[in-house]
């Protein structure tokens, strides 16, 4: 990129970011006006790359501070959340399953299991990756999975849709059971709270399954189209595994195991209650560690992809945002005056509210602020609560196209194969076909079931 074209971008971001102020300007106050057109901004130069993805990340520090949005403590807090902690143990044994050459021996072996089409083994890495994200969080799951994965094949084209595979797949299976995901476990959480029945373990699974597995259709198939046909050549022998491979096999089996048996599956076992922060980063600095010694710090520290570390420090920045200078109230309010609506019309409304707005914060934390607001929305409006509630939980989990929306999305992004334009595109038509299943699914089955 030139100087005159980043110069170009920059004021491209400038004026988004501005024109963005003026309008809600008009609507809610200056200090809230002033986060939209910084949101604006910050999704600007993340979509025409302006800016390194890690600077564009840490403008949160000097932005909201500087308009009086938070100040710089209550801002840069964000940026060492547990879950930072937790990528940084997954990099840290990313990075050593890539030194240790282990991604060679893991890919062929999913190779001689799968069939060797682009399009077979990309259904495959979105089914294992969902599978495995219904019992393990969507974050481990897919650190564990994405650097062997972007080593089955070396074209650019065929790595980008394998990552993505990997990434939506997470997303997806995370909300195949009510411990898949954070905000599952925060909707049972509330909905205790309120005095809500709860929905039992399988009745959960029975009823989001047929969503999942036409999701996973959906992706591989989209992600298919253009490379049916193609075949994954397998030209070199893979030898058997040294010394190094099976120490690290060793951490990976046992990280599995650990996580494993840390699940809760209530109401038969409560798990261990550890947390998987701290899990996968005693896994990732166990490596440095003999007898394994796979890491040194002065030769593998500069390989762990801090600028999605910030990433995720800027979207828990914009969460923490919302709520406190009473953005997300503002949501409440217009979601109050939309109970006038049609029950479906509301549905899909709050449906698309919920997706699009997790692309640009935390799903989490979003879940977090609007769970009770829509809890309060529907008893006042009359309408079933425990339906609104679900709907608005699986939406916050069914955002593809930004970085930022979800944990997978961010670890596809920093393997380095994939660019924001090309995550948005391919994530654009799987929000809006998520939209339609989940409203379908809820109008047609849910609502049966949920009263």
């Amino acid at each position: 990129m030139t100087p005159k074209e980043q110069v170009k971008k920059l004021l491209i971001g400038l004026g988004v970011g501005f024109l963005f102020f003026i309008v809600a300007f008009n609507f809610v106050t200056s200090t809230q006006a002033s986060l939209i057109g910084i949101i604006a901004l910050l999704v600007t130069y993340w979509s025409n790359e302006a800016l390194p993805l890690g600077v564009v990340s840490l403008l949160p520090i000097v932005l909201f501070p500087a308009f009086d949005i938070l100040h710089v403590k209550a801002t840069t807090i964000n940026y060492a959340h547990p879950i930072i902690y937790l990528f940084l143990g997954g990099f840290l044994l990313a990075i050593a399953v890539e030194k240790s050459d282990l991604h060679h021996w893991i890919a062929d072996k999913i190779l001689s299991l799968f069939p060797s089409t682009v399009s077979g083994i990309i259904f495959s890495l979105a089914i294992t990756s969902g599978l495995l994200s219904s019992v393990l969080s969507n974050t481990t799951t897919t650190l564990l999975l994405i650097s062997i994965a972007l080593f089955i094949s070396d074209e650019p084209r065929i790595k980008m849709r394998f990552a993505l595979a990997i990434a939506y797949g997470a997303s997806i299976g995370g909300i195949l059971t009510p411990i898949g995901t954070p905000p599952n476990l925060i909707l049972l959480g509330i909905m205790e709270d309120k005095g809500m029945e709860l929905i039992p373990f399988f009745q959960w699974m029975w009823m989001v399954a047929p969503l999942v597995f036409t999701m996973f259709l959906v992706v591989g198939f989209i992600l298919s189209v253009g490379v049916k046909g193609i075949e994954i050549k397998r030209d070199i022998k893979v030898p058997s595994l040294n010394t190094d491979q099976k120490k690290i096999l060793f951490v990976l089996g046992g990280l599995i195991t650990l996580l494993l048996v840390n699940a809760p599956i209530r109401p038969y076992w409560n798990g261990l209650g550890m947390s998987e922060a701290l899990i996968l980063l005693g896994a990732g600095l166990t490596l440095f560690l003999p007898p394994f010694n796979q890491l040194l710090w002065k030769d593998d520290a500069h390989k762990v992809p801090y600028q999605i570390m910030f990433l995720f420090g800027a979207g828990f920045s914009i969460a923490k945002a919302f709520s406190q200078t009473g953005l997300a109230d503002v949501f409440a309010s217009y979601l109050l005056e939309m109970t006038s609506m049609m029950p479906l019309l509301l549905l899909i409304s709050m449906a698309f509210l919920i997706t699009f707005t997790t692309e640009i914060t935390s799903n989490t934390a979003l879940i977090s602020i609007m769970l009770p607001v829509i809890y309060a929305v529907s008893e006042q409006a009359g309408i079933n609560t425990t339906l609104f509630m679900m709907v608005a939980t699986v939406c916050a989990s069914y955002a593809f196209m930004l970085p930022i929306a979800t944990a997978p999305n961010a670890i596809a992004m920093s393997s380095g194969v994939i660019d924001i334009k090309t995550m948005a595109k391919y994530g654009l038509i799987l929000n809006i076909v998520g939209i339609i299943l989940i409203v379908l699914m809820a109008s047609l089955f849910w609502r049966n079931i949920l009263v």
